[in-house]
């Protein structure tokens, strides 16, 4: 049994990545893993340092799915919890997200990338939805996710028949943002994930909300959240930042901060004799 920890977590310049770290299994997730990952994805939810997310994994593979090569004894609704505790928390983070996804990523690891914001593969990267190849069906999230991102045709064709596809295929369905040489996919991501962490961070939580939630509203929804939102976004010293900014032709510094000033509190004496 290894003493490496299943999940590796690095904080660098404001971008949290999480790694996927059983390579021996090229990244199935276990029930240990599937916990982790929950917890790790709640921490970045309340840390307001981190400013955007990388998803990976170690050894060369993304993430080959649930690992079902362990027997579980548990009831599978409570299996089947764990999963959607992390398809959840993934979905709700505020910060942009980012998978980066090198070889494998099938059944629950390709959902796992699907469910962030934005994918990055190599030429070399494979996927597929595996489930109907192991007399399941789809999990942690991927009947939600494929209509949206592709279509409901496309998404049964994937689904029902579990093919698998190749990168230069996910980019022409737009299941991958970018594809990028193996050698030059760090560089990328870095550059990548440094440039959203230095974005106004209530302001891309707020798009990416509006834009999650934009699927099932009406126009009128649609327009009123962005109302609320843009409400949220003035109260902060990112938007007169980025108007400065623009005047003396530098780039923006955003922290996020509120700028919205409380009362002054009443002295106790004042307090206490009820003025």
């Amino acid at each position: 049994m290894s003493s490496e920890p299943v999940l590796l977590v690095d904080d660098r310049d404001g971008v949290r990545t999480l790694t996927l770290n059983r390579p021996h299994r090229k990244n199935a997730i276990d029930a240990e893993l599937w916990v982790v990952l929950a917890e790790a994805l709640r921490e970045v939810a309340a840390d307001r340092s981190v400013r955007a997310v990388v998803v990976t994994g170690a050894g060369g593979a993304f993430c080959s799915g649930a690992d079902i090569s362990v027997p579980d004894n548990n009831h599978p609704i409570y299996r089947m919890r764990a999963l959607t505790d992390v398809a959840v928390l993934l979905h709700e983070v505020p910060q942009p997200t980012v998978a980066k996804v090198g070889g494998v990523a099938v059944g629950a690891g390709w959902n796992l990338a699907l469910g962030c914001d934005l994918v990055v593969a190599t030429p070399e990267s494979t996927f597929a939805q595996i489930f109907a190849r192991r007399g399941l069906s789809l999990d942690l999230g991927g009947s939600w996710l494929l209509p949206r991102l592709v279509g409901l045709q496309q998404a049964k064709r994937l689904a029902l028949l579990a093919e698998t596809i190749d990168a230069k295929q996910a980019r022409e369905l737009g299941l991958v943002t970018w594809v990028v040489p193996a050698d030059e996919i760090d560089e990328f991501v870095v550059d990548l994930s440094g440039r959203l962490a230095a974005g106004p961070p209530v302001a891309l939580a707020q798009t990416k909300a509006l834009l999650n939630d934009g699927a099932d509203a009406t126009l009128r929804e649609a327009l009123a959240a962005e109302a609320r939102a843009q409400g949220i976004n003035f109260a902060t010293a990112d938007a007169p930042e980025a108007f400065a900014a623009f005047a003396e032709r530098r780039e923006p510094r955003y922290t996020g901060r509120w700028t919205v000033h409380r009362p002054p509190l009443r002295a106790s004496n004042e307090t206490e004799n009820g003025r």
